[in-house]
């Protein structure tokens, strides 16, 4: 079955995907377990090699998983290591933050601020105007369009937030 990515993995880390597996303290890489891909250190993964798959029940950072249907999903558990490379980010301002958090869409009101020439459907990440990482989205307009819209018109399209681990706590792990 060929592998199909969903919308809210369309993020755009570019060339700064290296930096992922070559860090400078150790190498890391990918490893999928069961239907979930993690990011372990190879150190890591070597001492896990000891452990049964069917005992082990989870290895690292939880990046996303794949559903039954072969599509790829992030989940909130990637959100350090993807805003640490991310080409777009968005700020919003206090006023919004709190209905992101509870999974709502990002409206032009709530824009503090955005990375210059971000294309339309392309992944963000969300951060507070104090530059906390709040979550990740996808834009519903460019940048250039952006400055033409309603106060009321969404502009970022909600995929996780870091309110998940309190919403979703049973499913997430």
């Amino acid at each position: 079955m060929p592998l199909r990515i969903n919308a809210n993995t369309s993020f755009s880390i570019g060339s700064n995907i290296k930096h992922l597996i070559d860090r400078p303290d150790e190498t890391y890489c990918f490893r999928l377990q069961k239907d979930r891909v993690y990011y372990v250190s190879e150190s890591m993964m070597r001492m896990a090699s000891n452990i049964g798959r069917d005992h082990l029940g989870s290895l690292g950072v939880c990046f996303g998983k794949f559903t039954k249907t072969g599509k790829f999903t992030l989940h909130i558990t990637a959100l350090d290591h993807l805003a640490q490379y991310a080409k777009h980010k968005i700020w919003i301002k206090p006023n919004g933050e709190m209905p992101f958090l509870y999974g709502n869409n990002v409206v032009k009101a709530h824009l503090g601020r955005i990375t210059d020439d971000t294309p339309e459907h392309t992944g963000v990440i969300v951060y507070s105007m104090a530059d906390t990482a709040l979550g990740f989205g996808v834009t519903a307009r460019s940048t250039a369009e952006m400055k033409r819209l309603q106060p009321t018109d969404i502009i970022v399209f909600h995929q996780a937030d870091v309110g998940e681990y309190l919403r979703a706590e049973e499913a997430m792990f």
